[in-house]
């Protein structure tokens, strides 16, 4: 009978993966002065790695607060979407072009794109309409320019804004959770919780409108 080590199964590569950058973004705040360069290149890097980004934005509410982690992490995003862009244009084309044969959403996503570029890619960086991360590299093979992927950038704001803020309370729960005294009074926290509820209704407010967009298209 095998052993309980030779039944046991490898992690998969890909939790590997995210759990290295996981502990990279943990380790940001150690870095001091440069502790927001480090975050933004990590980010970035991470983006191309397919690692999902919410975790990472939230952390950067975490450690940088609501405004600064959101800034930051829209940064890295949009460093690490370029790069995958121009990697799906000029490199990995045909890896790409494989794959793009097996999800016909995104093959409509091509043919809206070829038509009205800028204004469609900025409404499915709003609604995730598919996986973020792939998308950059799909996005290489239709006609829009760089400079226009570049711009669409800025549909990313109000997720950031709502991962942010999610960071944002999770570091001042555990700040109070750890704390010898409350720090705050409870009416600050309670401003955090409705603050919260309204950055989510907004974003999910902005989503749905662009996700209509989208269907009209």
């Amino acid at each position: 009978m095998p052993s309980p080590e030779t039944r046991r199964s490898p992690t998969p590569k890909g939790n590997n993966t995210v759990e290295y950058f996981r502990q990279a973004i943990a380790n940001v705040g150690s870095y001091g002065p440069i502790a927001p360069i480090a975050f933004i290149l990590i980010y970035a890097v991470a983006v191309v790695a397919f690692v999902p980004g919410a975790p990472m934005t939230i952390a950067g509410g975490a450690l940088f607060g609501v405004l600064r982690g959101a800034l930051y992490a829209v940064t890295g995003a949009a460093i690490g979407s370029t790069v995958a862009f121009l990697l799906g244009r000029y490199v990995a084309r045909r890896a790409i072009e494989r794959r793009l044969a097996r999800m016909p959403r995104v093959a409509a996503i091509d043919r809206a794109v070829c038509a009205r570029g800028r204004r469609i890619v900025m409404l499915l960086r709003l609604s995730p309409l598919v996986p973020f991360n792939f998308l950059n590299y799909a996005l290489g093979l239709t006609t829009i320019s760089a400079s226009d992927f570049l711009l669409a950038s800025f549909g990313m704001i109000p997720g950031a804004f709502m991962y942010a803020y999610v960071g944002k309370l999770a570091g001042e729960a555990m700040a109070l959770a750890g704390a010898a005294r409350v720090p705050r009074d409870a009416s600050y926290y309670a401003m955090l919780a409705v603050g919260m509820a309204a950055t989510v209704a907004a974003t999910a407010l902005v989503a749905r409108t662009a996700q209509r967009a989208l269907r009209d298209v």
